[in-house]
């Protein structure tokens, strides 16, 4: 009998020191480590390092939701990877290589399904969450004169258990919709604008907004009338001025929201753009210090921070929001790639690749509050994303 409980209680032990100690997940992030394929998982109250998961493959442009508990991240590789974390045992619990290349995806309003939109072979694959099994596959229109399908750019979730997406190669808006048992039902929305490359669904889910690369302006789709179809906003903005050449596109995820304001950034211009969130009409263009990639919110919406593409991409600037000025010039280091507020919007976390460290700010003093060392970071991913619309 006591050689049965010392066994029990070694067990038990054993059991603990091999699994992190029992905590919550609603202050965890994660960091894109892209140079060694690997996720180092964080924490935003004390702003540590919990861990690193290692053997995601191609993270050069890898962008990551989560499910519902806040559990488990979900990661879209480059290479085609789709990768489940397990953030509190802090291992991968699965992964497919579901495609040739990949830019990003989408987690259902319900939790139940992740869509993966796909450079190769051009089209949306869509899994269980719980296990990655292929769900449904939806390949994307054939480029004219080609045999490859278009490239799909701005997968996002949308109310009614739907996902939204661009085609970037044939000018189209798709919507599919997972509401009902069986297939989806896929409605396209064609001729909307050339070479449509990012996009952006507003917090309540109602408008999505697609950038043009190939022309001027912005089409949108209002989702509670999608039979009115796509109507182009922002189509004169820089019409007839000479485009600087894009080094890096934007990252329309990256537009923010707020208060009666929309800011974006303008493609080949030293920018911020603004617009009436009611009409979607241009009320402003704030002049910034480079060609902007990210343009976020202060949760609170009083301040907009701003990075930029290279060769000011070792600059941030901030805007305030009710005067449309630039209030402040920051140099956190080399290649600033992201930036990522907590859901309260105390701390302000930024990768900083070339100088291998994220760096967390102050947003209100302006202060770094601490650093955490990472080689090559790039995207900063909170868990208090997995009740967002369109993240």
């Amino acid at each position: 009998m006591m050689r049965s409980l010392l066994f029990l209680l070694l067990g038990l032990w054993l059991a603990g020191c091999a699994q992190p100690g029992l905590r919550g997940s609603g202050d965890l992030g994660v960091v894109i480590e892209r140079a060694t394929g690997s996720l180092q998982i964080v924490e935003s109250t004390g702003r540590t390092s919990l861990g690193r998961v290692e053997g995601l493959g191609d993270l050069s442009h890898a962008s990551v939701v989560f499910s519902r508990d806040q559990r488990y991240a979900y990661v879209f590789g480059r290479d085609g990877g789709l990768t489940k974390v397990d953030l509190l045992a802090r291992r991968i619990d699965r992964r497919v290589v579901q495609g040739g290349n990949s830019i990003g995806g989408a987690i259902s309003q319900d939790g139940t399904l992740i869509a993966v939109g796909n450079y190769e072979p051009g089209g949306v694959k869509v899994f269980d969450a719980r296990t990655l099994a292929l769900v449904a596959d939806i390949p994307a229109t054939v480029v004219p004169g080609t045999e490859r399908r278009s490239r799909v750019v701005g997968v996002a979730d949308a109310p009614g258990q739907r996902f939204i997406y661009s085609l970037f190669d044939t000018g189209e808006i798709w919507v599919a919709d997972f509401s009902q048992p069986g297939q989806p039902v896929v409605s396209r929305h064609t001729g909307i604008g050339n070479q449509p490359y990012d996009a952006l669904l507003t917090p309540d889910g109602r408008y999505y907004l697609a950038g043009l690369f190939g022309e001027n302006g912005m089409a949108q789709l209002d989702l509670w009338h999608p039979e009115r179809g796509v109507r182009r906003v922002l189509g004169h903005y820089g019409r007839g001025e000479r485009k600087l050449p894009v080094y890096k596109m934007p990252h329309l995820e990256g537009w923010t929201v707020a208060g009666g304001q929309t800011f974006v950034p303008a493609v080949g211009h030293h920018q911020v753009l603004v617009m009436n969130t009611g009409t979607w009409q241009q009320t402003g263009a704030i002049d910034v210090a480079g060609q902007p990639v990210f343009v976020m919110a202060r949760p609170d919406g009083r301040q907009v921070w701003v990075n930029f593409a290279h060769p000011d991409n070792h600059k941030v600037q901030v805007i305030d929001t009710e005067t449309l000025r630039v209030v402040a010039t920051l140099e956190p280091g080399p290649a600033v790639l992201h930036m990522e507020f907590t859901a309260r919007g105390d701390q302000l976390w930024i990768s900083v690749r070339d100088g291998a460290e994220v760096q967390i700010w102050d947003p209100y003093r302006l202060e770094i509050m601490g650093r955490l060392p990472a080689p090559s970071p790039s995207g900063i991913f909170f868990t208090s994303r997995a009740h967002a619309t369109g993240l």
